[in-house]
């Protein structure tokens, strides 16, 4: 297999990087290599904090830490001062790239890391606890290869909107880095306003969250560019029926993808002909991969050659198998399907509720933009079913809503409170960060 090094010295050209400053990638790569190449030995090798803004040096600086084999922890640049403490508090870093200005960066140490040679990604920042995913060189260049074998292709060409810290954005760099296709990097912002480079987009895959989907899907030039390309990715959180019908309508070439930072991003897709012909499912298993479904729990168990070794700084005692908090079930023609989480299932007046099929038949009233159910602590019910949401029109009343929706759900599955806001509480990547959601709906109950 290849390392770092020897994909970076066949890319000399700038041509397969789309992107501002594109043309100083691999000078920059080569001479923090060098650094890093000085400073290192067998025995002792830096521990890196990675969370340079600009695109191009964060790439550049990513490959050379991986030739250099120092162990790397992906940031994001923009997190708060409690988070990034307690990324230092974890990590102790002893070279911090980015974040100049932070007042407790620390200086550099003696060069020991008790983890060498990993590539750390960050995860479960939504819930206010981050942690880092401890991957190979060698788990995302499986995920590469599961990828490339699953929809027959020999180079990748992506293009990239989402952020490289996250697991999302860095695997579309590492799809075309080592498959020797082209990628391009723009700020969502410049899609948004119709600034595009100018490619032709049908070689090219696109990976969008639900929400940003959403928001392309509201400009018809955007429509007409986003219905060209050869696969659209949509991950990151589910995509609601609503949504995926307008993709369908438009025929944008949609593929809802299931996986998470623990496998190096998807390990089961569903291909854009058969989303085009109907299924609403997450596809297929990738040829990396391997789903099993729990007989009694219906839980997930995954196996993978992509599968992350642990969380920072604990290495797994049963490596090759993550058991996950997602429930599903895989039907008679192989495809996936995800039913929820058993952390998010409410249990009310003794019934079991998952948030997923209650949004989704809410959204189904075209009465919101956005909408999130909880369970809240009740005396009489256990957990009262709870919505938030977002309403259309500011006039929307809640009787509108339960009104339509009781032709959808059982009585016991439409909510007991409404909660209207301006606007749901999402990451960068879509996913709703329910622990703010569940402090909002605390809140409201102790001042009805």
């Amino acid at each position: 297999m290849k390392e770092p090094l020897d994909y970076l010295q066949n890319l000399k050209s700038q041509d397969w990087l789309i992107s501002n400053n594109s043309q100083y990638f691999y000078q920059i790569a080569t001479e923090l290599y060098l650094q890093l190449s000085q400073l290192s030995t067998q025995e002792k090798l830096p521990g890196i904090i990675l969370a340079e803004r600009e695109p191009v040096r964060f790439l550049a600086s990513f490959i050379a830490a991986c030739a250099a084999k120092c162990p790397v922890f992906l940031c994001n640049p923009d997190w708060g001062k409690n988070e990034l403490q307690q990324v230092f508090d974890l990590v102790q870093p002893d070279i911090v790239w980015g974040l100049d200005n932070i007042s407790f960066q620390p200086p550099i140490a003696n060069y020991q890391s008790p983890i060498t040679n990993y590539i750390m990604i960050p995860t479960g920042g939504s819930s206010g606890k981050i942690k880092f995913a401890i991957h190979t060189w060698e788990t995302l260049t499986a995920s590469v290869q599961g990828f490339t074998e699953y929809f027959q292709l020999n180079a990748v060409n992506s293009f990239c909107i989402l952020p490289l810290y996250h697991v999302s954005g860095l695997m579309q760099f590492m799809r075309s880095f080592t498959t020797g296709g082209k990628l391009v990097i723009s700020p969502f912002k410049e899609v948004k306003s119709y600034q595009l480079p100018n490619i032709n987009v049908s070689d090219f895959f696109i990976s969008l969250v639900p929400t940003q989907l959403q928001r392309l899907l509201q400009n018809p030039q955007l429509i007409q560019w986003l219905s060209q390309f050869q696969t659209v990715l949509l991950g990151g959180a589910p995509g609601w029926n609503e949504l995926l019908e307008k993709a369908r309508f438009h025929q944008i070439r949609l593929a809802p993808t299931y996986g998470m930072t623990e496998t190096a991003s998807q390990i089961a897709t569903l291909k854009p002909d058969d989303f085009l012909n109907g299924k609403i499912n997450s596809g297929h298993i990738l040829p990396h991969a391997k789903i099993t479904i729990d007989n009694l729990t219906e839980n997930l168990n995954i196996q993978a050659k992509s599968l992350a070794l642990g969380y920072y700084p604990q290495l797994w005692t049963n490596p090759g198998h993550f058991l996950v908090d997602d429930i599903g079930f895989l039907d008679s023609e192989g495809y996936l399907h995800i039913i929820g989480r058993t952390s998010n299932k409410i249990i009310t007046g003794g019934e079991n509720i998952y948030p997923a099929e209650i949004e989704s038949a809410i959204r189904k009233t075209n009465l919101i933009i956005d909408v999130c159910v909880i369970g809240i602590p009740d005396k009489y019910w256990g957990q009262a079913l709870t919505a938030i949401y977002l309403p259309k029109h500011p006039n929307t009343s809640t009787l509108e809503i339960e009104t339509q929706l009781k032709n959808q759900l059982s009585k016991f599955k439409i909510p007991k409170y409404w909660i209207p806001l301006s606007n749901l509480p999402r990451n960068s990547q879509g996913k709703i960060n329910r622990q703010q959601i569940q402090e909002i709906a605390e809140y409201f109950m102790q001042n009805m």
